[in-house]
């Protein structure tokens, strides 16, 4: 069982606020808390601010965060914490192993999955997966300025994805280290102020 609804109000919507707003985590408050059921191993939560649901990354039923399985999947749920559609994504050819961090832009979802990242289109499914070289552990997806910043904890690395809208291009996407074995192993990556790309880790992480 999992209690999801609180912690995703407040990681959830962050993700999904537009930085114009000048939101911070005081200004926004708990909706409902409610342990559901019905999910494997999830690993983050995204809000949709357009569909106004949750999008979970789940690992399925085996928590080995780096398995290429095949066995990852990403559920619809509403706002109470109801499952609209189990396995909303991946559709009919495509797959899903460890789905980890999850960002929304309008009708866009990025998801990491272990050394590459999806992008999909909410509304028709569609999807496309982007290798990254170099990148074991892909944890966590932002976009800021038409660029999409991806994390990996344990190679320490936060690589830049141009561009960040990568799904109909007929073009590989331009991917840049920024930084490798610096001793930040990045977990969580949020856009900052000044263009800047904040990203930390839990204290004690491996």
């Amino acid at each position: 069982m999992y209690k999801i609804i609180s912690v995703a109000v407040t990681l959830g919507s962050l993700a999904a606020l537009p930085l114009s707003t000048g939101a911070s985590a005081k200004d926004l408050k708990v909706l409902s808390d409610k342990t559901v059921t019905g999910f494997g191993h999830v690993e983050s939560v995204a809000y949709d601010p357009i569909g106004k649901v949750f999008y979970t990354g789940d690992f399925g039923p085996d928590l080995k965060p780096a398995d290429k399985d095949g066995k990852g999947k990403i559920t619809k749920v509403s706002l109470d914490g109801k499952i609209l559609e189990d396995g909303f994504l991946p559709a009919k050819g495509q797959v899903l192993n460890k789905p980890k961090g999850i960002w929304i832009a309008g009708n866009r979802l990025w998801v990491t999955d272990i050394d590459s990242v999806w992008m999909f289109d909410l509304k028709t499914k569609e999807g496309k997966k982007l290798e990254l070289p170099g990148i074991t552990f892909a944890n966590d997806p932002a976009v800021m300025g038409g660029a999409l910043y991806i994390s990996d904890n344990r190679s320490d690395q936060l690589v830049r994805v141009e561009p960040a809208n990568f799904l109909k291009s007929k073009t590989a996407p331009k991917i840049t280290v920024l930084f490798k074995e610096k001793g930040i192993n990045p977990n969580g990556v949020y856009p900052g102020q000044e263009r800047h790309v904040a990203h930390g880790r839990l204290q004690g992480q491996g």
